[in-house]
């Protein structure tokens, strides 16, 4: 049901008693741009910049190969992914930041299918982002043998989780949609069937609270980039649930997660410890920039941040809805249904959203015809929102989106 339009002086009051106006000014945003794609790629923030200046001069530049030791470079992996495990709710020593994404959910799925021999099915929903799912199908593939990946309606998850199912692999927060799956439910009726689950949180780390621990979520993976703020490219992490640290043993052993990596044995024995899921030399500019983007949330309550996203979303659909009536929301209205992005669906989405760039809103296209915006209270005001959604309205109302150079695709869309 559409709500009344929260009014330009309504969003002034919000930003009035905004806790986070104060951490906006720490971002390094390009004056008159207002920035809704967030959910994509964060931006710089200074301290980050500084940092990587220092680790390039004085680490790199002046210490040279002694820096893995002076500046305790080879752990930099784990203490990076002890500041990601307080933002996740894992426990201590559960989370190690390393590779990407989509080479730690080829690690994650083959240990959980290993861990429930006899069952071959790698159960995931239709619509799951595409690397996941690609991720998956090429490792049951290369494992043949009947192993399969099968996906199904998010509806139907709760009946498709069978006896055969060995893994259910989901991304709690959907790229498209924005609509998110209750973790803690999905868990247990995947645990009550004798399944184990793996969590994508690419749209959850850093966008609202997150306990894994409490979901009593076995595996986890999650990327830098998008709202924690580490960087194009950043490293990702990876969550092993304790239960299951005890033998750890996945397939890409790398020299990095051997038990003792400067022994240099021909033999592999993994390490006894979230080690064990490194691979190869972590890339130590990358996570310099991510571990110095994490500082910012080490004094943020996430649960403030949460209700603030709300308030942007409410701000910017209530305006989308009232005046903008090509547009189809498709993000679930119940905060506790959704991520903190909204999606709309509008034919010609890709040369409006070229349309509001031009215009110094930054927003993004998903394919067929969706349009992403990104709410991050870190630096977004309630006023930004309310006048991205007018600045929408005059483009729809004008038709300005109308215009060849809006419709040519860009390489990266």
């Amino acid at each position: 049901m559409m709500t009344e339009p929260i009014s330009l002086g309504q969003a002034q009051a919000l930003d009035a008693s905004d806790p986070f106006a104060e951490t906006r000014g720490e971002f390094e945003l390009p004056q008159g741009i207002i920035y809704l794609d967030g959910n994509s790629l964060g931006p710089l923030q200074a301290a980050t910049r500084r940092r990587v200046e220092k680790t390039l001069t004085h680490q790199w530049g002046e210490g040279l190969i002694r820096s893995w030791n002076t500046h305790d470079w080879i752990d930099m992996p784990a203490k990076v992914g002890a500041k990601l495990a307080r933002l996740i709710g894992a426990e201590p020593g559960t989370v190690v930041v390393c590779d990407s994404i989509s080479v730690n959910l080829f690690k994650l799925i083959a240990v959980a299918v290993g861990k429930r021999p006899g069952r071959k099915i790698v159960l995931s929903e239709k619509g799951n982002f595409p690397t996941d799912l690609y991720v998956a199908r090429g490792l049951v593939d290369m494992l043949g043998d009947g192993y399969e990946l099968r996906t199904v309606e998010a509806s139907a998850l709760a009946d498709a989780i069978g006896e055969n199912v060995a893994v259910v692999l989901l991304t709690e927060v959907n790229y498209r949609t924005a609509h998110r799956h209750d973790m803690a439910e999905v868990t247990r009726l995947a645990h009550a069937a004798g399944a184990l689950t793996i969590w994508d949180l690419a749209h959850s780390a850093g966008a609202f609270p997150v306990d894994v621990a409490a979901c009593n979520a076995d595996f986890a993976v999650g990327c830098g980039y998008k709202y924690l703020n580490g960087g194009p490219g950043a490293p990702a992490f990876v969550y092993v649930a304790p239960r299951h640290l005890d033998g750890l043993k996945q397939p890409i052993a790398g020299w990095l997660g051997h038990a003792a990596p400067f022994a240099f044995d021909d033999d592999y024995s993994p390490a006894a410890s979230i080690d064990a899921m490194r691979t190869g030399t972590p890339p130590i500019l990358s996570l310099a920039a991510l571990d110095a983007s994490l500082d910012i949330f080490l004094r943020v309550d996430m649960a403030a941040l949460r209700r603030k996203a709300d308030q942007l979303f409410d701000v910017f659909v209530s305006n989308v809805e009232a005046f903008c009536p090509q547009l189809r929301l498709l993000s679930p209205r119940e905060p506790e249904r959704r991520g903190t992005q909204a999606s709309f669906a509008f034919h010609e989405g890709y040369a409006a959203m070229q349309a509001l760039i031009a215009r110094g809103i930054i927003g993004d296209f998903r394919s067929p015809d969706i349009m992403r915006f990104g709410f991050a209270p870190l630096y977004l005001s309630h006023v930004d929102v309310w006048n991205a959604a007018q600045a929408l309205r005059d483009i729809l109302d004008t038709g300005s989106w109308d215009n060849p150079a809006y419709k040519v695709l860009a390489k990266v869309v």
